[in-house]
């Protein structure tokens, strides 16, 4: 099967199309050369390893590929793993700012008699591969030589053919322009650098979680800077190729770039790219690309793959799913502040003619996530997941093991849960009541209590943030998706904070920080202030004093939010409190 990938075009493998000047690759742009070393990649570094290590392969779940994204615990050596930069320009070598080992194309320019043609081709393939064969392991140097002899390395027809060869050396590989334009392998064993320390403080103090000299805030806020700051650029906090490889495109985008980090891990299984786009004028664009199996639930969307023919294997219902993300800034007065990275679009990818088709939901389907809730609280899913960075959870078999699968899943997903439909919602909570308050299971949760409060405490957090949401979108008048009155925003919000107030015995104080924050800025509208209430009430209508008279009350339960605010922050000893009491 993996030989057959994307083979439709007369017959031929995506090397082949290229060499043979066909015009589904422009391989003069970086777009081109994505489309073109996507199918390269794809066929070489997931279709092949699947195929060979049939059964045995580790498929990446579709919750895998959501934001935010897991820890890995486990690397598979026996998968290929690379990390590659391709730069839209030729390259100048002492002023590109990362070291690597130079290759040099032979074929200058197309026409041989021009004075600026090469005229030492065969010292130039030489050099390659001796360039080449110095960063192979000792035991790949016969097989290589004995394969290459003094053919053209450089050349990038041949790509797919030395992928094998690439795969073995730990470093970056590098490609350019040469002076017609054309991309080929200008490097091998690149280091990429990523200088860590000083984009986390840089990144830190931008969004305002860091002040210069202040150790406490530094200390309390790395974690979180760390996390978003990575996440933004599609991974989480993992290897250092992975972080050298999103820090180095950050550096290259800010430099105006044109170009196109890549890496495949051998732990997540997954080629993510970042990339520069015309459209992109923040952060560079991150794309990932994996062999996925759809769930059994998703029958509507199994049988229109079947149809298609965009299984890869329809036995265990693996498919080619390709997966473009939309970066988010910073914004502290979110309940969902850390969300660096949403989902933007999906497509499955035909695996023999390359087609890529958007019509299917495979990694975001609401129905399908209510279902997998419901059998991890009945002990019947049988799935992985990683709880607290540090423990694989394989099956839910047990109630310790459905607790922890259950934490590290609302974890997971709780930016979805507070932002999806009510409908979502309501699902949602009927089945952690059904599970979390059921009477035959307080006996085993007494044995668990540490296990149960952190749950719950997880639970307690989403119904909150839930709560939290509707009043950010009152902020800006907008009550259930229609725009509203002053009055009905005001009466809205003095509701909902009524509410809160009652609920947060399980305190948590960004929310509270949060809440305060929306209010104050509600309380120091212009507008609101100017017409309602600092006008005297002689001046006002009926519905101007009733506007008036919420927003007195919606100063009271702020005031009663400092208050309470006040003394657990006090109660802490004066360190902030972001967990439950």
């Amino acid at each position: 099967m993996w030989k057959k990938a994307f083979s439709q075009y007369v017959g031929e493998s995506p090397e082949e199309v290229a060499r043979n000047g066909g015009n589904l690759y422009d391989l003069k742009t970086i777009e081109g050369l994505r489309v073109y070393l996507n199918h390269v990649h794809i066929k070489n570094c997931l279709l092949r390893p699947y195929f060979e290590n049939y059964g045995d392969y580790p498929l990446v779940e579709a919750r895998e590929l959501l934001p935010s994204f897991e820890v890995d615990l486990y690397e598979y050596k026996k998968l290929p793993g690379f990390s590659m930069v391709a730069l839209e320009r030729p390259l100048n070598i002492f002023q590109e700012i990362f070291q690597f080992d130079i290759l040099h194309s032979p074929s200058v320019l197309d026409d041989v008699d021009t004075e600026n043609s090469c005229p030492l081709v065969s010292s130039v393939l030489k050099s390659n591969i001796e360039s080449f064969e110095s960063r192979l392991p000792k035991r790949s140097h016969k097989d290589f030589k004995s394969e290459y002899g003094t053919s053209d390395i450089s050349d990038i027809e041949g790509y797919g053919n030395l992928l094998p060869h690439l795969l073995e050396i730990e470093r970056a590989h590098v490609m350019a322009q040469d002076n017609s334009g054309k991309f080929f392998l200008s490097g091998v064993f690149g280091s990429l650098p990523s200088d860590l320390d000083t984009e986390l403080k840089r990144f830190g103090i931008k969004i305002g979680k860091f002040k210069p000299g202040d150790n406490n805030l530094y200390e309390i806020n790395r974690l979180f800077v760390y996390t978003f700051l990575m996440e933004l650029h599609g991974f989480p906090i993992v290897s250092e190729r992975r972080t050298s490889s999103a820090l180095f495109a950050r550096r290259l985008f800010r430099m105006g770039e044109k170009f196109m980090v890549r890496v495949l891990g051998q732990s997540d299984r997954t080629i993510t790219s970042l990339f520069s786009h015309p459209k992109s004028k923040q952060y560079p664009r991150v794309e990932k690309i994996a062999l996925v199996k759809v769930s059994r639930d998703n029958k509507e969307t199994l049988a229109a793959l079947k149809k298609g023919g965009f299984l890869v294997d329809i036995e265990n219902r693996v498919v080619i799913l390709k997966v473009r993300y939309r970066q988010h800034k910073f914004n502290m007065e979110n309940v969902r502040e850390d969300r660096a990275l949403s989902v933007y679009k999906q497509e499955v990818i035909h695996p023999i003619t390359g087609e890529c088709s958007g019509k299917f939901n495979i990694i975001k389907d609401a129905t399908s996530m209510t279902l997998l809730l419901n059998d991890i609280v009945r002990g019947e899913y049988a799935g992985n997941i990683v709880y607290k960075r540090n423990e694989l959870i394989q099956d839910t078999e047990t109630h310790e093991k459905r607790l922890k699968f259950l934490f590290a899943w609302l974890s997971k997903h709780q930016r979805r849960i507070v932002g999806y439909s009510e409908e979502f919602y309501s699902g949602v909570v009927k089945v952690l009541d059904s599970y979390l308050l059921a009477p035959d299971n307080y006996e085993p949760f007494n044995d668990l209590s540490d296990l149960y409060q952190e749950v719950w405490s997880k639970y307690s957090y989403i119904q909150q943030a839930r709560k939290l949401k509707i009043l950010e979108d009152l902020k800006d008048r907008v009550y259930r998706g229609k725009k509203v009155s002053y009055l009905v925003m005001l009466e809205e919000m003095n509701s909902i904070m009524n509410d809160l107030k009652f609920e947060i015995v399980n305190y948590f104080d960004k929310l509270v920080a949060t809440t305060l924050s929306i209010g104050e800025r509600v309380l120091n509208d212009p507008y609101l202030r100017r017409e309602y209430i600092e006008r005297a009430d002689d001046d006002l209508t009926e519905y101007g004093l009733k506007v008036k008279k919420y927003y007195g009350r919606l100063v009271v339960v702020l005031d009663e939010f400092k208050s309470i605010r006040k003394s657990r922050t006090q109660y802490a000893d004066g360190t902030v409190v972001s967990g439950m009491f």
